[in-house]
């Protein structure tokens, strides 16, 4: 039988980074046992600078100093999705790129997420609108609507580390549970009706 994680799980901290070049989204969040609350949430505004090497730099800037800061355990990112601007992808994927180098230059374990597999994560729903999503981030970390930021990419830079504390709590990476009723009876306290 397992032990109890909430009892015996160290802290991690998780930062999730929604990639742009016009707006980066950040969420860092931290988990104890089964608790998960937000450190911080905010979004890296872009547009003033024209050039897109300038733009990269600033984006490895503020994940550097997020990462000095927090010290995070793990860097999700949301991985860019494919669309038929070619430009755009590009820029986007330089963006992503130079996210990861700042943790892996720090030796941080990096995952990607698509978009649909973390508003699935989120919502139950790969569909879900960035406005379904923010309420869901809201709801899950108890955030009150006016706490909310403006900027959907802040929000969406939480659902990233959010959707990689759940890929990480899953029973299938989890060692010990024999099966769905193991983990369920182990969950007593998340699960209704159990």
């Amino acid at each position: 039988m397992p032990s109890n994680p909430s009892k015996t799980a160290p802290e991690q901290i998780i930062l999730g980074i929604d990639p742009g070049t016009t707006i980066m989204g950040y969420g860092v969040i931290r988990v104890r046992g089964k608790q998960v609350e937000l450190v911080e949430m905010g979004a890296l505004h872009l547009t003033k600078y024209k050039d897109h090497a300038v733009k990269l730099k600033r984006i490895f800037d503020r994940c550097a100093a997020l990462i000095e800061t927090y010290a995070p355990d793990h860097l999700a990112v949301e991985a860019p999705f494919f669309g038929k601007n070619v430009q755009s992808m590009l820029k986007l994927g330089r963006a992503q790129g130079v996210a990861l180098a700042a943790a892996l230059s720090r030796d941080i374990p990096v995952s990607e997420y698509a978009p649909r597999k973390v508003k699935q994560a989120i919502t139950g729903s790969g569909a879900a609108s960035k406005e379904q999503v923010a309420a869901m981030v809201a709801r899950t970390l108890a955030i009150k609507p006016a706490d909310m930021p403006k900027e959907l990419d802040a929000s969406d830079g939480v659902a990233v580390a959010l959707c990689h504390h759940f890929q990480l709590a899953s029973p299938r990476m989890q060692a010990g549970y024999s099966g769905w009723k193991a983990f369920v009876a182990d969950q007593s306290d998340r699960v209704v009706g159990a």
